[in-house]
């Protein structure tokens, strides 16, 4: 199991994944599950995977290819649009399926999550599904996950808006990661982290969070204690 999410706000996006991978429960290892795609002042990408791990690598592996060898077909570096980049990322997608289709009873159950911008156009998030098919952040919905989401969505409810500004949707995607990774063991550090700022086109801010990590850890601990102090708060209840 994974998690990652994205959170698109009016200032840009922020993007972060785990590097837990297991099969089976005393066999962990670390690999990347973000991928990010640049080329300065033009266009930025950032893929979160989750899933089958060598589906998602294969699917960037493609995508990767097609960048170098494909220029007449529709690519990563020819793309007009984020809508079309996300068709580009939905058809390597099919192709990787079709390919490995009757090859054993796997079922291929590779998703994404495609952020970034392109130049004239405005920063956009898309959660596309194993299927192929995807949908768009917007202000109802600004942030997308996919993985292990359910013991980080509460924190992202309640905090996250279009207006909140990137630092604290960075401190509240760390929350949801901390709340995550007590709750379930399949979901661990390192943590990878992208900040992107609305219409930069390049990435300034990454960080990766190792164990042990002075922040996190700070984080954590004023998260936990900070919740503890609520709760002590809260009016009894009257019988």
């Amino acid at each position: 199991m994974t998690y990652c999410v994205g959170v698109l706000v009016n200032d840009g996006i922020v993007f972060a994944s785990d590097s837990r991978t297991h099969a089976g429960v005393d066999n962990f290892a670390s690999f990347s599950k973000m991928t990010v795609f640049e080329r300065k002042g033009d266009r930025v990408f950032v893929l979160l995977s989750s899933g089958n791990l060598a589906g998602t690598q294969a699917v960037i592996s493609v995508l990767k290819q097609r960048g170098k060898t494909d220029a007449k077909a529709p690519n990563l570096w020819t793309t007009s649009t984020m809508f079309d980049t996300a068709a580009v990322v939905s058809d390597a997608m099919r192709d990787i399926e079709r390919r490995d289709a009757g090859r054993n009873d796997l079922v291929f159950n590779a998703s994404f999550i495609l952020g970034g911008q392109i130049k004239n156009e405005p920063a956009r998030l898309f959660r596309i599904y194993a299927e192929g098919n995807y949908i768009e952040a917007g202000a109802d919905t600004p942030y997308l996950q996919t993985g292990e989401t359910k013991y980080g969505k509460p924190i992202l409810d309640r905090v996250i808006t279009p207006s909140t500004g990137l630092v604290d949707a960075s401190k509240c995607v760390l929350v949801s990661f901390d709340s995550t990774m007590r709750s379930n063991l399949s979901v661990g550090m390192p943590i990878d982290m992208v900040c992107y700022q609305r219409d930069a086109l390049e990435v300034r801010m990454r960080r990766r969070f190792d164990q042990g990590d002075a922040y996190f850890n700070t984080l954590s601990k004023g998260w936990s204690e900070g919740v503890r102090t609520v709760f002590s708060q809260l009016p009894d209840l009257k019988w």
